[in-house]
């Protein structure tokens, strides 16, 4: 294996192992529904975004659409079965709303699914367009499933408290975006991955800069009145 080879699936593995840990990110979400039997005020969203995106990206390292890509296909495939079991319990718990547009969501999904790879086969002969078409394709989702933990800044922003945000999932975000933002530039640059994964990155910047700034207006609160906020105990449970 040649030198920058090496780095490049050094590189891959390291994503794949922080990919792996945002993937795993909602399971203190999903411990909450179960031990308390109810959903709460979570909402299936980012689940259906992650499940959406999984399939795109595996279907993007196939070797017929984008070869040598196989790191890409790994994680992918272990994030999928982590997004089905989120759902499945999510569906045991949720309400009838829930229980009928999941289903009806993930059936569009997998039929969109079905017509992008019927294109992407039938219309497009060369690896290069494939990579093209699911490229932009996995970039859109790719976003969408980055972006969804910012439905919480607005809530975070109106409060000026960041309780309800999950500093794991911000960092895991932050640093899965930036690790496969540099595995695309390594060995033949990959625009999709770095296009995606850098905006990814970017919001995951953005997450934790908020985060980081009312943790200290939480600190400093305390210096006030010598009394911690929520915040505070949940981020010196972390250390």
């Amino acid at each position: 294996m040649h030198g920058v080879s090496l780095v490049r699936f050094i590189v891959g593995v390291v994503g794949n192992i922080v990919s792996f840990g945002l993937f795993l990110s909602p399971v203190t979400t999903i411990w909450s529904i179960w031990k308390n039997k109810s959903i709460m005020d979570f909402h299936p969203y980012p689940f259906l975004a992650a499940f959406m995106n999984c399939i795109l990206w595996i279907f993007y390292g196939m070797p017929f659409v984008h070869p040598d890509s196989t790191l890409v296909i790994t994680i992918n495939s272990v994030g999928l079965a982590l997004e089905i079991i989120y759902l499945i319990i999510f569906m045991i718990y949720a309400n009838k709303k829930y229980r009928t547009i999941i289903p009806l969501f993930i059936l569009c999904e997998l039929v969109l699914f079905a017509i992008i790879v019927a294109v992407s086969l039938l219309v497009f002969h060369t690896t290069k367009d494939r990579s093209m078409l699911v490229g932009i394709i996995c970039d859109v989702a790719g976003i969408i499933m980055y972006i969804s933990p910012l439905s919480t800044l607005k809530h975070v922003i109106e409060s000026k408290n960041a309780e309800s945000m999950q500093f794991w999932l911000c960092l895991s975000g932050f640093l899965n975006g930036g690790i496969w933002f540099c595995y695309a530039f390594l060995k033949k640059f990959d625009p999709y991955i770095a296009a995606g994964n850098g905006i990814g990155g970017l919001f995951g910047a953005i997450q934790l800069l908020v985060y980081a700034f009312y943790y200290m207006k939480a600190k400093n609160n305390v210096v006030n009145d010598g009394k911690p906020s929520d915040v505070q105990l949940k981020v010196s449970q972390l250390v």
